[in-house]
């Protein structure tokens, strides 16, 4: 289970992105959660995901 606070959120998503998954769909679907729900908590506290670098980061 995720973190529902953005910050703590931001942070494990960008090191399991950097760590272990190539996409924010590979994250989502080996972890079984829901893309929609990740990016609209971290849109909502300003950040906005990259597939080019493949993280998170401020708009």
């Amino acid at each position: 289970m995720l973190p529902k606070d953005a910050a703590m959120l931001l942070s494990m998503i960008n090191m399991k992105l950097r760590d272990r998954y190539g996409s924010l769909e590979e994250l989502c679907d080996d972890m079984d959660e829901s893309m929609s729900e990740i990016t609209e908590i971290l849109d909502k506290a300003g950040y906005k995901y990259d597939a080019a670098i493949n993280q998170f980061k401020g708009k």
